[in-house]
């Protein structure tokens, strides 16, 4: 075990519920307080934070800011949490960290999670290897994610507000929306994704006003689509013609608009971002959103876990007019049946479990889709050897969709083309 993993693994992966940041202010000063000499994009929201801040960190890259990326969960390996212009943190960085770190924060008592050991020394990295901004994807919520204990960051921003954790931020969509919105502070410039609307729009605004900022969402009136499928979107915003984007699925155009405007504001602040380099941002491809990573056989790996990610993935496959198997696997802690009345006409599926530690049983999930008038099976295979299973018998025409959890989709998009050997 190395000695990172066995650092990390001394705490738990949520530590004790807080009611303020003063846990996460206390680790940030055991470590020194690496945030307050770093600047910041943050990012929240129940989905597309993670194709926002792909898109913005690549775009920060291309015009020669060494751009910092913190992100979660992993999706690959635990390295990818923690990116500097693309380039994964080390094995023997983490270590170094982790043993500079470990007696500090010992010293300080413990209850901490695993999120914010990670976060310590993600930004830890980021100020020893001079980042000029770093592209912070919040935890969970915002007001009280341990990322928000970061000074006021050069932009606060929203992605989409749905019902998601709802036992930690709230039963409805405004509830949620205040505490995403916990990030914006005085100071700071402040973007909403446009598909965010009503009562959640009005409290993201207020929170706005309250720090003295006009709140910017883009101007979707300037969108002109001319192609939007599965295998990506080519549009004009306003004066910018011709805009690509290689992630397929509608919901991609609001996550690239909230961008455009991003980057705006990040240039009304003095950063210097060409167009050239928005351009070859938005073109990002990032594992299991949406991915196609085989067109012959037609593999599609989606980590999309609540009913508006799933939603996002029923509209995108929705289009082929091929048949449809997926094999699909969720968290007991998810809107199983209702993610289950939003898939249960596109196709069949094969129940998995055990890819995570409160994955919900393949039977209960199988019962849910059933239950929704869908054709399903559970699967008392490993997800591995259901998915080589379902290869195995794939025939031409068809599309396999792998689905349903970060947690189940990780197994498959990493960069081996496990696909290739479907006959072997």
């Amino acid at each position: 075990m190395k000695k990172y993993e066995e650092f990390i693994g001394k705490y738990t992966k949520l530590g004790k519920r807080v009611d303020d940041l003063s846990r996460a202010e206390k680790l940030m000063k055991a470590v020194g307080e690496p945030h307050k000499r770093l600047r910041f994009v943050h990012v929240a929201g129940t989905n597309g934070k993670g194709s926002v801040c792909e898109m913005l960190a690549k775009t920060l890259t291309n015009a020669g800011y060494r751009t910092g990326l913190f992100t979660s969960p992993y999706i690959v390996h635990y390295n990818d949490r923690i990116r500097i212009d693309g380039v994964e943190i080390t094995d023997e960085q983490l270590d170094e960290l982790a043993e500079f770190a470990e007696p500090k924060i010992n010293a300080c008592g413990g209850g901490f999670s695993q999120f914010e050991i990670t976060q310590a020394l993600g930004l830890l990295h980021f100020e020893r290897q001079a980042c000029d901004i770093v592209v912070l994807e919040t935890g969970l919520g915002g007001l009280l994610d341990s990322t928000n204990v970061i000074p006021a960051p050069e932009a606060a921003v929203i992605t989409s507000i749905a019902l998601d954790h709802t036992a930690l931020l709230g039963d409805t969509t405004e509830e949620i929306a205040a505490q995403k919105a916990g990030i914006i502070k005085r100071g700071s410039a402040a973007v909403c994704s446009a598909c965010v609307t009503g009562g959640a729009r009005e409290v993201i605004r207020r929170q706005a006003e309250k720090c003295g900022i006009s709140l910017r969402i883009p101007d979707m009136s300037k969108l002109s689509v001319s192609d939007c499928g599965l295998f990506g979107s080519e549009f004009d915003f306003g004066e910018l013609k011709g805009l690509r984007l290689k992630m397929g699925g509608e919901h991609q155009l609001f996550n690239a608009c909230a961008v455009i405007e991003t980057v705006k504001v990040l240039r009304e602040r003095g950063f210097d971002i060409p167009e050239s380099a928005l351009r070859e941002g938005l073109t990002v491809q990032i594992p299991a959103r949406i991915q196609v990573i085989s067109e012959q056989p037609l593999i599609i790996v989606d980590g999309g876990h609540n009913p508006e990610g799933v939603s996002a993935l029923a509209a995108a496959v929705g289009q082929l007019s091929c048949e449809k198997r997926f094999v699909i696997g969720m968290l007991s802690d998810k809107d199983s049946a209702e993610a289950a009345k939003v898939l249960a006409p596109l196709g069949e599926f094969v129940c998995v479990g055990d890819f995570a530690p409160n994955a919900r049983s393949a039977r209960e999930l199988a019962e849910l889709l059933s239950a929704a008038g869908a054709k399903a099976f559970a699967s008392e295979l490993s997800p591995q050897e259901t998915v080589r299973r379902e290869l195995a018998q794939l025939t031409d025409g068809r599309a396999l969709i792998i689905c349903g959890s970060l947690y189940l989709a990780s197994l498959f998009c990493g960069r081996n083309k496990w696909w290739t050997n479907k006959h072997s």
